[in-house]
């Protein structure tokens, strides 16, 4: 009777300790419906993060234009960089119709404009336009290898800054979140469309042109959902009537709406 005690006592013991074991192994599963990978920390915050870079009209200047954010007061902005860069000061051609110096007068400018008003069929500097890209390309990247998600980053622009935010985010080899054109105008060729990357072609655009505008004609902004419909992108067009070359706060109120819904729809990827 002993031993058969023994071989119970060994019996119970052994089923007890797979029992523990097993019981430590649940505890160290991920729970019922959620995967087993650990989402690391700095990932989430590179979703919760995002970076508006804001680009400014031909003579302007970068801190000219920061009170715009302060039109985006909701909680969705509570961790969002902003930039306003200022364009480099350069020679300007159009000012040349104006009788001013025959090279130009020098003034803050992304790239060369040849004439104003700008219609469909103006002259445009695809080489200047393409350089101010790859300047804008490099603030992006720099935002990027600092941990914030591409669908977070937005590019927006007012007239010639518009023209380059249409640029950047074509020409840009991943998807951003967005770009909002205000009074801008397609800067370069159809031909360009060739270089732009499957990504690319998913990133939203939003374009929004006055009715009343005399500077950037609203012609030049119909042009432009034709021509990114041609190359495979989404475009909003939204034209504001009585709206001359100028920012409206409709606009600007919009445009929070616009970001702050596709950063919640980037948020919601990694819920």
């Amino acid at each position: 009777m002993g031993s058969l005690v023994r071989f119970l006592f060994i019996i119970a013991a052994a089923v007890g300790a797979a029992a523990l074991l097993a019981a430590s192994l649940r505890r160290r599963a991920p729970p019922s419906g959620l995967p087993a990978q650990v989402v690391s920390s700095s990932h989430m915050a590179g979703r919760n993060r995002s970076f508006v870079l804001w680009l400014h009209g031909l003579g302007d200047s970068g801190p000219a234009n920061e009170p715009i954010r302060n039109f985006f007061s909701a909680p969705e902005f509570r961790l969002t960089k902003w930039s306003f860069p200022s364009a480099p000061r350069s020679p300007v051609s159009c000012n040349k119709q104006f009788l001013l110096p025959a090279d130009g007068f020098v003034m803050p400018s992304w790239f060369d404009i040849h004439e104003l008003p700008m219609s469909a069929g103006s002259p445009q500097d695809e080489s200047g336009v393409l350089k101010a890209v790859e300047n804008v390309h490099a603030m992006i990247d720099k935002e990027v290898a600092d941990g914030i998600h591409p669908d977070n980053i937005f590019v927006c622009g007012f007239s010639q800054g518009g023209a380059l935010t249409l640029a950047s985010v074509l020409l840009y080899p991943k998807k951003l979140g967005g770009g909002a054109v205000f009074s801008g105008w397609v800067p370069f060729g159809s031909s360009v469309t060739e270089k732009i990357s499957s990504e690319a072609r998913k990133t939203p655009i939003l374009w929004s042109h006055g009715m009343a505008d005399r500077t950037v004609l609203f012609e030049a902004g119909q042009a432009g959902p034709p021509f990114l419909q041609s190359a495979g992108v989404s475009c909003e067009f939204k034209a504001y009537p009585d709206l001359g070359h100028t920012l409206s706060k409709e606009e600007l109120l919009y445009l929070e709406s616009w970001i702050k819904s596709r950063l919640n729809a980037s948020q919601e990827k990694d819920s």
